[in-house]
């Protein structure tokens, strides 16, 4: 009878170990894999929104569709200006005068091949913008794009690209650390419980919430 108490004491202490290993090994797990996975879906926020930017700079707007933005990225150009010889050489630029031109030179350029630069991206990265990373392509982005007229009557373009928590962090894992955070994030803070840039309330340059 004695062993036997033991051995259920033995099994209840080990019991007890784990819980409190689990209440502590779970929210600094939890931490580190928000942390990680926060990490992927800002980058890729990050190429979303350069395109977006270059997208807005030849078409005076944004666009809220990705198989438009993907096939700028692929498909379209960028007009650029450069010098035509280097202004500290006299001679050329006399000569440059004399002939009436100006020293600029306007030239086209893929956009894949400049606006990432230095960062290179595959016709691949390009076609997995709309998708949130870590999700296995099962989960989008939420893109939106408009016009808005400011209180000063100025009408500008503006554009909201936004992955919320529940999207992309592991809810069966940590399911309560989950709902804690946007819990925390809506309530407590007022702020969007996700990552995003942009806003289609009002012009703010493109900001991140995570900047």
């Amino acid at each position: 009878m004695k062993k036997l108490f033991q051995i259920i004491l033995a099994v209840a202490i080990i019991a007890l170990i784990y819980v409190i290993y689990v209440q502590i090994s779970t929210p600094i797990k939890f931490e580190a894999d928000t942390k990680a996975k926060k990490a992927q879906v800002i980058d890729r926020l990050q190429d979303i929104r350069t395109a977006q930017r270059a997208f807005k700079t030849k078409y005076q707007r944004f666009t809220a569709s990705f198989d438009t933005l993907e096939s700028f990225v692929l498909n379209d150009t960028l007009e650029l200006e450069r010098k035509i010889v280097d202004e500290d050489d006299s001679v050329a630029m006399a000569m440059l005068k004399k002939s009436g031109r100006k020293n600029v030179e306007k030239f086209k350029i893929a956009v894949i091949d400049t606006i990432f630069a230095p960062k290179k991206l595959s016709r691949e990265d390009v076609l997995n913008f709309r998708y949130i990373p870590g999700t296995d392509n099962k989960a989008q982005f939420i893109m939106e794009a408009g016009i808005i007229t400011t209180e000063s009557k100025v009408v500008i373009p503006v554009v909201e690209c936004r992955a919320p928590y529940k999207m992309f962090l592991d809810t069966v894992a940590y399911r309560q650390e989950v709902i804690n955070l946007i819990d925390d994030e809506e309530n407590n803070y007022n702020r969007y419980a996700g990552l995003k840039f942009g806003s289609m309330d009002a012009g703010n340059n493109e900001a991140g919430n995570w900047e």
